[in-house]
């Protein structure tokens, strides 16, 4: 199954906004653990706070991945500034290889 890389930047300032959906989108997230080879919070330079999310996701096309990136509780509170989904190919590490 195919790779897309979900990297989403919160707006400037959005940190409640972020830690009131936090809980919310964590459920929603584990609810596919089985399709999602890695994710976690993107941090600023301090190395403490999350100002957006990536995900390496396995779905089938690019648009059920922007489907599916849509429906994050994070983008419908309008957390986000930009997000960027495209086709990924994992090659190095320990996760899955594609190819």
């Amino acid at each position: 199954m195919p790779l897309f890389l979900v990297n989403a930047r919160d707006k400037a300032g959005s940190s409640d906004l972020r830690l009131a959906n936090r809980q919310s989108h964590l459920q929603w997230a584990s609810e596919y653990s089985h399709q999602i080879a890695m994710a976690g919070p993107v941090l600023s330079d301090d190395g403490e706070t999350m100002i957006g999310s990536t995900f390496v996701i396995e779905f089938d096309t690019l648009d059920e991945a922007r489907a599916w990136a849509a429906d994050d509780p994070y983008a419908k509170a309008g957390l986000f500034d930009r997000t960027e989904i495209i086709p990924f190919l994992w090659l190095i590490g320990e996760g899955p290889k594609n190819g």
